[in-house]
């Protein structure tokens, strides 16, 4: 019997090799001086807090801030599109979105992806896709792992996980329990369906309604696919922004990323059990691939409230003295907001007024 060798399994180290000496220039242009080089080192190293004016916190009761999240279904439609650039920015979007909703800032980012064969021009984009979301999110992609599993996944087949990690200090943690009766509610637009509901996407459009990603729809202005594959939008320059304005006053008493299982679900997720949040219906502009992929697939509303954001992607619960302005920073960057809802006694529920 001949030897057989790695190769003959299904991983090339040769080619793998080749796929990793294109990262680190991803990688480097989102380092801030924070970060301490350790190229080819087994673990990435970050300073909290340094003697440097512009990089110093001074951080009294420092809070590590931590979430992991990954791309789901999105990837069949990136494989269906043949575009794997931007799935990167949705990796790094649903985990840094849900360290926002604590107050953090986030301060370094790490990757994992998973694939069939070594793919050295696949893997470079979604790693460029990785990269772009952290300079988006101002964070440093300190380090990953790429895995090559054979057997587990098939052809072109891959997979992504990823996990952020900030911090905020100990005062200005934002958790909730400073929400009152009275406080107003603003919702942050969202740019589609940004990384959830897939599943249900993929079965109205393509399998109901027998579409292709490269079919143009009139009512949206766009092909399947690019409707598709718009990137989650990440909220960092926004909470920044607000949360440095009021370095002292505590107006911002809760934010809630609006993920899988929808507005109620996920905003309920920060209440205390004496009030509740009241939203009211078309208070706020909905993207068209909302109510086109409900007619394709004839989804109840009911459904489409529990499984999609409806077009907001984050949530701030306010004070009200602070509406105005909170808006209008928003509109300053180029986000889409308005009142949404308000906050009544309650006993710690979500509901439409």
């Amino acid at each position: 019997m001949s030897s057989i060798t790695y190769k003959d399994s299904g991983v090339d180290l040769e080619l793998y090799e080749q796929a990793m000496q294109k990262l680190p220039r991803l990688m480097h242009r989102t380092f801030s001086p924070r970060v301490l080089r350790n190229d080819g080192g087994f673990a990435g190293l970050f300073q909290l807090d340094f003697n440097c004016a512009l990089f110093s916190r001074n951080y009294k009761q420092p809070i590590l801030v931590s979430g992991t999240d990954g791309v789901g279904t999105k990837l069949r439609v990136a494989q269906m599109f043949g575009a794997h650039d931007t799935v990167g920015i949705d990796l790094v979007a649903m985990c840094v979105n849900d360290v926002l909703c604590c107050g953090a800032e986030p301060l370094f980012f790490l990757d994992y992806v998973a694939m069939s064969r070594d793919n050295p021009p696949m893997l470079e984009q979604i790693v460029s896709g990785i990269s772009e979301g952290c300079v988006q999110a101002d964070c440093s992609l300190l380090g990953g792992e790429t895995a090559i599993m054979p057997d587990h996944y098939q052809g072109d087949d891959y997979d992504l996980a990823g996990f952020c990690v900030g911090v905020v200090e100990k005062g200005h943690l934002i958790s909730g329990q400073h929400i009152a009766e009275g406080d107003v509610i603003i919702g942050i637009g969202s740019s589609g369906f940004h990384s959830n509901g897939y599943s249900l996407i993929r079965k109205a459009v393509f399998s109901a309604a027998g579409l292709k990603v490269d079919d143009y729809i009139e009512d949206l202005g766009t092909t399947v696919g690019k409707a598709l594959m718009t990137p989650t939008l990440i909220y960092v320059n926004l909470t920044r922004k607000i949360l440095s304005h009021y370095k002292v006053k505590n107006v911002v008493h809760g934010i809630a990323h609006i993920t899988g299982g929808g507005l109620l679900e996920n905003s309920e997720r920060i209440l205390h059990p004496k009030v509740d949040l009241v939203f009211e219906r078309d208070t706020w502009e909905m993207p068209k691939v909302f109510p086109w992929v409900q007619k394709l697939g004839n989804i109840d509303r009911e459904e489409m409230d529990h499984v999609f954001n409806m077009g907001l992607g984050m949530v701030l619960v306010v004070s009200p003295y602070y509406v105005n302005t909170i808006m209008e920073m928003a509109q300053s960057l180029g986000y889409r907001s308005s009142v949404v809802g308000s906050v009544q006694a309650g006993t710690g529920k979500s509901r439409w007024k």
